[in-house]
């Protein structure tokens, strides 16, 4: 039963190892993604095809962080995988019709954001074991969720002008939490290799 045990703790650090090797990866995702939130709060009048084109583009690469982040994990992949799921689809929809994407998250802009922001309350709670920075997930998740009730009382007009702002919030949100993130999987990487 120790000689397993033993087998089991390699093998974790090993896998610790391997992961904690590619802990750049998140610090370009962060910054990729605050760039995009510059880029949209920066953007005030202009093509919608563009700002439907960065969501679809938004969407694809969340799309493709959770799915990363299922392989990785043991415990609720499930959710993981059909979070991702749903993000890619509306990434592919959003980049073949920017316009009406932009002209429809505009109208359920309240909807998305309480969702996202269910989605990293659950997250924050399901990691609370095993991440110590859980509380920035939860945090995050309930800033959202009370963005997303205000954006829902608020008119069409009003929805689309601010669609960009909480775009440019999201983004900037997603980049300093996966920035934050890759400190930490470059500590824990650490800590098993010693």
């Amino acid at each position: 039963m120790d000689t397993m045990a033993a087998a089991r703790g390699a093998e974790s650090r090993q896998v610790l190892g391997e992961v904690a090797r590619w802990w750049w990866a998140w610090i370009v995702s962060g910054t990729l993604w605050i760039l995009a939130s510059v880029f949209i709060l920066q953007f005030r009048q202009g093509s919608l095809t563009l700002v439907g084109i960065i969501i679809g583009v938004m969407f694809l690469v969340a799309g493709v962080e959770e799915f990363v982040v299922a392989a990785l994990m043991e415990d609720w992949r499930w959710l993981r995988i059909t979070f991702g799921v749903i993000l890619v689809a509306g990434g592919l929809y959003a980049l073949f019709n920017p316009v009406g994407t932009f002209l429809a998250i505009a109208d359920m802009l309240g909807f998305l954001f309480v969702l996202v922001g269910v989605f990293w309350v659950i997250d924050a709670f399901a990691t609370q074991a095993a991440n110590s920075l859980w509380w920035l997930g939860l945090i995050a998740g309930i800033m959202m969720v009370i963005l997303g009730f205000w954006a829902g009382g608020q008119f069409l007009a009003t929805q689309a002008y601010t669609l960009l702002v909480f775009a440019g919030i999201w983004a900037l949100v997603h980049g300093v939490t996966d920035i934050i993130k890759a400190f930490a999987i470059k500590r824990l990487g650490s800590t098993a290799a010693a």
